[in-house]
């Protein structure tokens, strides 16, 4: 019941994939427009979709989603799900895990801190820290999204076959041995 609520509301906001094959400004992007892997759920593409979308929200530029569209056609990861996991750095979260991507980049380089000066940004001298801890958060975060997708689906995937198996062997031995002790 809770799958096809899940369906018909991603049908309510997702355009049908025959109109954006056909738009106009959508042209240029010819045949990889119409890979299925876009747009379906399966699990190499969903688990794509998480390494790009993890790797694009720690990218700090303005663009974050086209960079994930780039990156979902390029490696043929799902499209929304690409583009719905840059928004993990949106304006709210943004100052604290940049921040955060900071101190990583001073840790890794093993840089003491500067003072966070209007100098200090233009000279670049928080600027290769801030990027370098970016650069690992991004390759990290993809990673582990990736590879937790892929381990998630496949319990998932052995969970439902175990339970398939155990309902099968129930319907060919009703009367298994009871014990009347």
């Amino acid at each position: 019941m809770a799958k096809a609520f899940i369906q018909k509301l991603l049908h309510k906001f997702i355009p049908d994939h025959s109109v954006i094959k056909h738009h106009k400004n959508l042209q240029f992007l010819g045949d990889k427009l119409h890979d299925p892997n876009l747009w379906h759920l399966n699990r190499r593409s969903v688990a794509m979709a998480f390494a790009v979308g993890l790797f694009g929200a720690w990218i700090p530029t303005p663009g974050q989603m086209a960079i994930a569209a780039l990156g979902a056609f390029y490696f043929r990861g799902n499209l929304p799900i690409s583009i719905a996991l840059v928004w993990l750095t949106n304006p709210l979260t943004m100052p604290p895990l940049f921040y955060f991507a900071y101190l990583v980049g001073l840790t890794v380089l093993n840089l003491p801190a500067a003072s966070f000066s209007l100098d200090a940004v233009l000279s670049g001298e928080i600027l290769f820290p801030f990027l370098t801890g970016c650069l690992i958060l991004g390759v990290t975060c993809a990673a582990v999204g990736y590879f937790g997708i892929t381990y998630f689906w496949h319990y998932h995937v052995a969970k439902k076959w175990a339970s398939r198996k155990k309902s099968r062997n129930n319907r060919k031995n009703p009367f298994k041995a009871v014990s009347y002790d």
